[in-house]
């Protein structure tokens, strides 16, 4: 990536030298460009929310910056590609958006996410830390901009404008208000879920900003919350890419011997399973873990893995990574373990499961969603 500073190497994370998706995009470039090309002063504390891969505060390392991040993987980007360009360790502070934000913001850098309620959540919680003379400058890509992205904005700091398109990007210039008189934090949200969905049919979802479908439950899950295995025992479960943790709990209400591990790599997400299985008083063990899927669980000391694998990665659509959760749980399942897996009918991971475990069995189906399971043999 070059910037106004110099040539930088970058990478996503984990690693892949098949992988062709870059480490940042136009959005990034126009950012740390009006930055030197304005002559920004980028004195006092400065943070960064939502910085994709690391490569804004990789770029401006020089000024000991503050990321702000919901995404492991990203913060996992971050450290690897400040390492790469010979950024001394702690040169970068690196906070999860589960954290405390800095008590005072004199620039605030912002990569809006896909998330409209993450945006929400994450101003929100900035907004006492900023002042009149606080620099607030926003970045994406035009059409991940819209009118109600500006209004968050112009609602919780100040007066907003935007810049013209450079590059199928944009940028979005605040002016804090002090005197304005803020809406509260909606988040997290809590609902309680509809009848007819089996264990869980009538009890509480908390859900923390960004994650998916955070202000109703989605009909893939309702789907899957349908169908999912039964049986007890005192299983060790893995609600893998939990999100809510509404899969993992349900499996803990109707087998309160089982021993559930809830995993994702969302900071947001593990927040929200972990208040949603308190939430609900479910008897047994459970563990909250932020990661990289399935790494760091030991081998064989799986009974059952439970997935809904997410086939984008921000805008671009990939199966990589419902590939790697697959070859994962292959990796943790005991023999006989079992993968039980959501998704879109047409996204055929029936024929990925087949490579990986040498079997495939449809569990249910409609005109929309399968459920698939493959065994560890």
């Amino acid at each position: 990536m070059t910037t106004p500073w110099g040539e930088l190497a970058l990478a996503r994370f984990p690693e892949d030298p098949r992988d062709r998706l870059r480490a940042w995009d136009a959005s990034d470039e126009y950012l740390l460009r009006h930055l030197a090309e304005e002559k920004v002063p980028l004195d006092g504390t400065v943070v960064v929310v939502g910085d994709r891969w690391g490569a804004l505060v990789t770029a401006l390392a020089g000024r000991r910056p503050v990321q702000i991040t919901d995404s492991f993987l990203a913060q996992e980007a971050t450290k690897a590609n400040l390492a790469r360009n010979g950024v001394e360790p702690g040169t970068v502070g690196l906070l999860t958006t589960q954290d405390p934000p800095p008590e005072r913001v004199d620039v605030l850098l912002v990569r809006v996410p896909k998330s409209l309620a993450l945006l929400e959540d994450q101003l929100s919680r900035l907004a006492p830390t900023v002042h009149a003379g606080t620099m607030v400058v926003g970045t994406g890509m035009v059409k991940e901009i819209h009118t109600s992205t500006l209004n968050l904005f112009e609602r919780i700091l100040g007066p907003t404008r935007t810049s013209l398109a450079e590059k199928k990007a944009r940028l979005i210039f605040c002016t804090p208000d002090p005197a304005l008189e803020r809406p509260a934090n909606p988040w997290p949200y809590t609902y309680t879920l509809p009848d007819g969905i089996g264990a869980v049919s009538g009890r509480t979802v908390v859900n923390h900003a960004g994650v998916f479908c955070a202000d109703r439950l989605d009909i893939g899950t309702r789907f899957f919350l349908r169908h999912l295995p039964t049986g007890g025992g005192g299983r060790r479960v893995v609600d893998l890419g939990c999100g809510n943790g509404v899969v993992g709990t349900a499996v803990a209400v109707g087998d309160p011997g089982a021993e559930v591990l809830f995993v994702d790599e969302s900071f947001q997400a593990v927040a929200s399973a972990e208040a949603t299985y308190k939430a609900n008083g479910v008897p047994g063990h459970a563990e909250f873990r932020v990661g990289d899927g399935l790494a760091g669980v030991p081998a064989g000391s799986v009974d059952l893995v439970l997935n809904n694998p997410p086939f984008h990665s921000h805008q671009a659509t990939t199966d990589a990574t419902a590939w790697r959760m697959f070859a994962g749980a292959q990796r943790v399942l005991r023999p006989g373990g079992e993968l039980w897996v959501i998704g879109n009918r047409h996204l055929g991971y029936h024929v990925k499961l087949r490579k990986l475990f040498g079997n495939s069995r449809l569990v249910a189906s409609d005109p929309k969603f399968v459920v698939l399971k493959a065994v560890k043999k």
